[in-house]
């Protein structure tokens, strides 16, 4: 197994097991501890994961690649449904968020839809759709959620207008509303919501409840949240009480 197959086995383990031992790891892969080691030293470089006593745990915050491994198929009910919100020639906008990525697969028969995003994920998704055209803003690129910020991103986002702006989110709930990691990301968020006729969170039900650094929008400010079936009823009446909601 190359390095590429090993960093991506490793980076699987730590998504569905949020912890790997090295020799764990030198047994089902069939190298030396040795050769793990070095590989958890470099993906530790790479902000992956960080080493422990005779293995790894991911980051305290981790990274997009290993979120993409979480609820996928809720995720996919919620972009699903986001997609069928968009129309031909439509005018919409995505933040970054593993929910926010998928929307561009959905959107197959579409046509003439103008995309403006700072996640360099929807553009990886949506390139290969000659009937989208995607427009990234600029601003500095961080690794972390694969996404473009700062003042750049935001004076780019200033230059558009959107019909629907869909965001992510780390974490919400009704006393804290939207929240993220990043400060920067919450920044891009806001401004969208600004530029945008309506404001759709994306967000699965394991994220309700949870608090991110960084409140960046309440509740009220939303259009509107697509989640998943999974969420709580009394969670389901606090959050219909102050915008609209829709759970597949």
């Amino acid at each position: 197994m190359d390095r590429a197959a090993r960093t991506g086995y490793i980076l699987d383990r730590l998504a569905a097991e949020g912890e790997v031992s090295v020799a764990a790891l030198a047994a089902d892969l069939g190298v030396s501890p040795v050769t793990v080691r070095t590989t958890l030293r470099a993906l530790e470089v790479e902000g992956y994961l960080v080493r422990t006593h005779g293995g790894a745990r991911p980051t305290a915050f981790r990274n997009i690649h290993l979120r993409q491994l979480d609820r996928v198929e809720q995720k996919e009910r919620i972009a699903r449904a986001a997609a069928d919100m968009i129309r031909d020639d439509d005018r919409i906008m995505i933040e970054a968020g593993t929910s926010c990525a998928l929307i561009v697969k959905f959107l197959t028969r579409k046509r003439g839809v103008q995309i403006l995003t700072n996640s360099v994920l929807v553009f990886a998704n949506a390139r290969s759709n000659p009937n989208l055209n995607i427009t990234l803003t600029g601003g500095q690129f961080r690794a972390e959620s694969e996404s473009l910020v700062g003042p750049v991103a935001e004076r780019s986002i200033n230059d558009f207008n959107a019909r629907i702006a869909f965001l992510g989110t780390d974490g919400f709930s009704v006393d804290r509303g939207l929240t993220t990691q990043l400060i920067e990301g919450g920044q891009v968020g806001a401004v969208m919501r600004t530029r945008a006729e309506e404001t759709w969170l994306l967000a699965d039900s394991s994220k309700y409840g949870c608090a991110g650094f960084v409140s960046f929008m309440g509740i009220d400010e939303v259009t509107g949240i697509i989640t998943d079936d999974e969420i709580p009823a009394q969670s389901t009446k606090e959050l219909s009480e102050r915008t609209k909601l829709r759970i597949v």
